[in-house]
């Protein structure tokens, strides 16, 4: 052991005194490293985080159509809906005996780009995010009158919106998207930034999406007509439709028989999905994509090795000297190879500490702007599996390259260090 510890320590001197020249090797190892396994934890993360983004939900209950078209839509407020769910038909399915909460949410209007997600109380109280948390007001309060919104953290931040201010909504995205001129509405409140899709809506209630739509057909304004905001409150705002319910269960045991019970009643064409079997085929979608990106990185990282196996293996001609005399002072063959075994360990080694401490301040200084800026919440978390075989296999390809050398410097002589070569 002690003669162990003795040739490490000739190795690890051995590399620091070369290090201008393996300086290089160590940052592509590090560079490596933060790739690898910051690749996989934004994968894992994201992953999670659209996951994460119906908790609590069961089912997702929306007019007849494709599954993944509605969860995009009604929850990642991503592309559109085909159709709506009747209101009465979503308030026979709120009053079911199985549901504990129903959450409806009505959308195709937009604010310079971000949805408008017309709602009610049930939002706030009942939708939770990344492992149970509840949504909360970062300032001001939820909206109350019928011309009040409250906005998502993400909005709020790009748009550079404050309690009290003025906003316009627009009917439809686009460039042919029509603004409700007539029927601004009030800023009173802001939520917290949460990392899901919560920090890209505007939210109002379900009686003033019918409020701004009083004086439209067939989604443009009737000529000639125009509805003051006063005059709004005159007629019947119950919402006609709804773009779909969030539903969640006092028994989750039970989803697959409350799914057919509500795709086979009579009447409505309906769509009860669950959202996590629709959230795994859009990954499975999306996997080659991952597994291209994964494959790029794995070849940086063996580009980077081989650089490590090139670099001590042209050393060894300059280091002969070096090694006959140790071998004069009495190592063995197997020393010289152990010790440049031994360096490729070292300069791996401490670039797989450096890659990971660097990849964590990077997500310490950089996770609550990208949460704030961009809704994409990165957490400092302990490396997962995954991220410990990468870490593994790069160690392990670090010694291996270190191999080659290793035995070339082996099967050195004495005399190939103190004969002089010309």
């Amino acid at each position: 052991m002690t003669r162990l510890k003795t040739l490490a320590s000739l190795a690890a001197l051995s590399a620091w005194n070369r290090r201008g020249s393996l300086s290089l090797i160590l940052l592509s190892i590090i560079l490596s490293t933060i790739l690898l396994v910051g690749l996989e934890r934004l994968r894992t993360q994201i992953k999670d985080s659209f996951a994460q983004s119906v908790y609590g939900v069961d089912l997702l209950v929306g007019a007849r159509g494709s599954q993944t078209q509605l969860v995009l839509y009604a929850i990642f407020h991503l592309g559109g809906a085909a159709n709506n769910l009747g209101w009465d038909k979503a308030q026979q399915i709120m009053a079911r005996p199985d549901v504990a909460f129903a959450i409806p949410v009505s959308m195709g209007d937009y604010h310079r780009g971000f949805p408008v997600v017309a709602t009610d109380d049930s939002y706030l109280s009942h939708y939770r995010y990344r492992r149970g948390r509840s949504l909360k007001l970062d300032q001001g309060f939820w909206f109350k009158d019928l011309f009040e919104v409250t906005l998502g953290a993400q909005v709020a931040k790009r748009l550079g919106y404050q309690l009290d201010d003025k906003i316009v909504l627009s009917h439809g995205g686009g460039e042919m998207a029509r603004t409700h001129d007539n029927k601004p509405f009030k800023v009173v409140g802001i939520l917290e930034p949460t990392g899901s899709p919560v920090d890209r809506g505007l939210y109002i209630s379900l009686q003033s999406m019918e409020a701004i739509h009083v004086d439209w057909r067939g989604g443009a304004p009737i000529p000639g007509l125009t509805i003051t905001p006063e005059q709004t409150k005159k007629f019947n705002l119950t919402p006609k439709s709804v773009t779909a319910l969030l539903v969640g269960l006092k028994n989750r045991r039970q989803v697959f028989a409350a799914q057919n019970q509500i795709q086979s009643a009579p009447g409505e064409a309906l769509s009860a999905v669950l959202p996590g079997v629709a959230l795994d085929q859009l990954f499975q979608t999306l996997g080659q994509g991952e597994k291209v990106l994964f494959l790029v990185s794995i070849l940086v990282t063996v580009t980077g090795l081989l650089g490590l196996a090139a670099t001590i293996l042209a050393g060894l001609g300059e280091r002969r000297r070096e090694l006959a005399i140790l071998r004069s002072l009495g190592a063995s063959p197997w020393d010289l190879g152990i010790i440049i075994a031994m360096e490729s360990l070292w300069l791996t080694l401490t670039g797989l500490i450096l890659g990971l401490g660097l990849l964590t301040a990077i997500l310490a200084i950089l996770g609550p702007k990208l949460l704030l800026s961009y809704g994409v919440a990165l957490e400092l978390t302990a490396p997962t599996a995954r991220e410990g075989y990468i870490l593994g296999a790069i160690l392990l390809a670090g010694i291996l390259a270190g191999l080659g050398p290793a035995v070339r410097a082996y099967f050195f002589s004495l005399a190939d260090g103190l004969n002089q070569r010309v």
